[in-house]
This record gives structure tokens, C-alpha cells and sequence, in this order.
């Protein structure tokens, strides 16, 4: 009998980066070691947070007494898809022309949208920001789609590429689609202010092109729900004649259901009559429900019944936007104080564009050499492209942090003054 050698062939791919960074410190037996690189929220202990409004709302789901396991509805939780959407596109948002679809986070959110738009929309190239978070290109280009880039993060001068950005826009094939980071860009943290997002956004409308927002850090940013929501509303009220919009949002961070995978994928239908926006609604849900359908069956119910408690309960929604103000301070004031201890110490650069990002997470323009150094002799892990996850510095690591980098951009400044 001849051996079977089907798979023989079949190349390994490398680990994935972030969880591979997670792996390593979990095998340092350093002391004092740091993650930087995953995205997750942690408390000035360096500990995992469960934000109060979500203890308070396991409570309450507890003492429901029609709490149960059942399937959910293929398109997700009613209470929670329909709370999802107030919170992005406001509480007098167009329900006429809005389908909310339950998602298996805001990656879930975004693979139905690379499903949708391969088969309603085919031939359009998705347009992604560079950088930009690396599984957006996994995503689209799993199916089938072809991506390009366009300017975004100006190395040189840690600063927007605007011009670079609108000339894109200008010159991309009419009806293409761009994907805008709602707010707190991943990798750079830095966003546009509102006069440059109302320029994307004009530039966009006049050549007809199609925008997906993917709305991962709402809350986080500035810690306003309606602050951080300002590009997606800004998109709706300059495209409602013109093109549809795509928000893929998440609840991973701003409600820390992370392991949970809660996450909703809107789709706005540009405005027609009240009887054309019926007839294609009905159609659009069902074609979507059917992707939900065989892809996932219907969607998790723990996690969305959690966010829907607490978007549904005004005590606890007050207790949850205190909680966004607790975790995006927090992160602000880390960024101040790294910033602080690497002016102090004398570090060769300037360190402003730390503080003048906002989010999770920073581009502090450390290259990968430095990267690596930083986690051979610090035991700092991060990203290699540079980016770090303030969310993992504290009061106890910080100055522990800034010393390492001192250390490392002095150490390459020495040995190679180019750098």
C-alpha cells in the first residue's frame, strides 16, 4: 500500500506576531518584564480589569428569571444590536435605513463585511490605511479582494500624511472603498482632527467612494462616547446621498469583553424613498443573515446579552461611561509620564508625539532593532513595527520602561549615529 502524502506539501506559516510576543514572556523568568504588545486593557497593577458595569450586569442576568442559554436570533440580540447602533451613530439615528447584524467581535464584523462586499460588490479594491492593523489585509484578502494602501503615518514627521491621504482619494477608481479607523488609529494613534476628517470625507463623497469604519475603540480614545464617534456620524451626513456606509464595530476594549467577542456590523443604505429603503433593508438583512447563517449558525449570547444590559440600564450605562473615563485617563496619564521620564533622562529625540496620540496604543518610532534590544536586555516586549500598548504601563514599570528605551536609542545612536 502506497503512503498517503496529500499534505506533505503544505508550508508552515510563522506564528502570529502578537500571540507569539505573548508566548516568549510567558517563558522569561525575569522579574520585571512588561507587555507592551497585546491590545488589553490593565489595571495600574498590571492586572486584567472587569469594569464594574459588567459585574454589576452579570448580576442582574443572574437574578433574571427568563435568564437561559437558548440560540439567539441568526442576526444576533434585538436589545443589543439596536443598543449597539445608538451608541455609534447616536440615539436619533436613521432606523429606516440601518441593518445591524450581531458579529463575533469586530473581527467577525469585518470578515462579514469582506463577505458581503465580494459578492455585491465585486471588483472593488479596498483601500487600507499603511500602516494599519495587520489582519485587515488577512481579512479582505482571504476573500478574494483585492487591497491597496493609501498614506497615512509620516515617519519623518510622526504626523498625518494629509495631502498624500486626499490625493489617493482623488485618483483611487470611482466607487472603491476606504477603510477609515473610526478613532484611536491601530498602529499609530494618531487621528485626524475634525477639520481634516471633514476633508477625507468630502473628497470621499465627490468621487463616490464607499466607506467601512472599523470602530474598535470607541470610548477610548477620549473617553466620550459621542467625541469618538464624531468621523462615523460625520461620514453619514456627508455620504446619506451618495453611498452606502459600513461601520464594523467592537466591545472588546470599551466594555473589556474581550475573550467574550462581542462585536455588530451596521450597514447604512444611502437615503431613498421610505418604500425603496423597505424593500432593500428586507433584502440586504436576509442576504447578511444567510452569511451569519453558514458561517457561524447564529451568534454567541453571553457576551451581547452582558453589553445589552448595560446599554440598557441607564444606571448602568452611567456606571460603564465611568468606567471608559477610568481606563482612557489611565492610559493618558501613562502617556505623560513615559514622556516625561524620557525627557528627564535626556533621551536623544522628541518624545511629544507620545502624548499627542490618543488610544490603546502608540507608535513610538523605535525600530525594530531597538525592539528587539528592548526585549534581549529589558525584558519590554513589544510590537516590532514599534508599536506599544500603553495599557501596560503602571506606576510600578513605567520609569523601568523609559530607562530601557534611553538605554537602547542611546546604545544605536552610538553605533550607528544614523539612526
Amino acid at each position: 500500500m502506497s503512503q498517503i502524502t496529500i499534505f506533505n506539501d503544505v508550508p508552515q506559516l510563522p506564528p502570529d506576531a502578537l500571540f507569539d510576543i505573548k508566548k516568549r514572556l510567558s517563558q522569561d523568568t525575569r522579574p520585571l518584564k512588561v507587555d507592551l504588545g497585546i491590545g488589553a486593557y490593565r489595571d495600574n497593577s498590571g492586572k486584567p480589569w472587569v469594569l464594574p458595569s459588567v459585574q454589576s450586569a452579570e448580576e442582574k442576568l443572574k437574578k433574571d428569571p427568563n435568564y437561559n442559554h437558548e440560540y439567539l436570533p441568526i442576526t444576533g440580540l434585538p436589545t443589543f444590536t439596536s443598543g449597539a447602533a445608538r451608541i455609534i451613530f447616536g440615539e436619533d439615528y436613521d432606523q429606516e435605513r440601518t441593518i445591524s447584524i450581531q458579529s463575533i467581535s469586530g473581527t467577525g464584523a469585518l470578515h462579514i463585511a469582506a463577505k458581503f462586499i465580494e459578492k455585491f460588490l465585486p471588483n472593488k479594491t479596498v483601500y487600507l490605511s499603511n500602516p494599519t492593523w495587520p489582519n485587515h489585509k488577512a481579512i479582505f484578502e482571504g476573500q478574494n479582494l483585492k487591497t491597496a494602501e493609501y498614506p497615512y503615518w509620516d515617519a519623518a514627521t510622526k504626523s498625518l500624511q494629509l495631502n498624500e491621504f486626499i490625493q489617493t482619494i482623488e485618483t483611487a477608481p470611482e466607487g472603491s472603498i476606504f477603510l477609515l479607523h473610526a478613532c484611536a488609529h491601530n498602529p499609530t494613534g494618531l487621528d485626524p482632527n475634525k477639520e481634516q476628517w471633514s476633508q477625507i470625507l468630502d473628497t470621499i463623497s465627490k468621487k463616490n467612494h464607499i466607506v467601512l469604519f472599523d470602530s474598535a475603540y470607541q470610548g477610548f480614545a477620549t473617553g466620550d462616547l459621542d467625541r469618538d464617534a464624531f468621523a462615523v456620524r460625520l461620514g453619514l451626513a456627508k455620504l446619506q446621498n451618495v453611498a452606502p456606509v459600513v461601520v464594523c464595530q467592537s466591545f472588546a476594549k470599551n466594555v473589556g469583553m474581550y475573550g467574550e467577542r462581542v462585536g455588530c456590523f451596521h450597514l447604512v443604505i444611502p437615503n431613498q424613498s421610505s418604500e425603496i429603503n423597505k424593500k432593500v433593508k428586507t433584502a440586504l438583512n436576509s442576504q447578511l443573515a444567510k452569511i451569519v447563517r453558514s458561517e457561524v449558525s447564529n451568534p454567541p449570547a453571553y457576551g451581547s446579552k452582558i453589553v445589552a444590559t448595560i446599554l440598557n440600564d441607564p444606571e448602568l450605562t452611567k456606571q460603564w461611561h465611568t468606567d471608559m473615563i477610568t481606563m482612557s485617563s489611565r492610559i493618558s496619564e501613562m502617556r505623560h509620564k513615559l514622556r516625561d521620564h524620557l525627557v528627564e533622562l535626556g533621551t536623544p529625540g522628541n518624545w511629544d508625539h507620545i502624548v499627542n496620540q490618543c488610544g490603546m496604543f502608540s507608535f513610538t518610532a523605535l525600530t525594530p532593532e531597538m525592539v528587539q534590544r528592548l526585549e534581549q536586555y529589558h525584558a519590554i516586549y513589544m510590537v516590532s513595527s514599534g508599536r506599544a500598548s500603553i495599557a501596560g504601563l503602571n506606576e510600578g514599570n513605567v520609569l523601568h520602561v523609559a530607562k530601557a528605551i534611553d538605554e537602547v536609542v542611546r546604545h544605536f545612536a552610538t553605533n550607528n549615529p544614523k539612526l
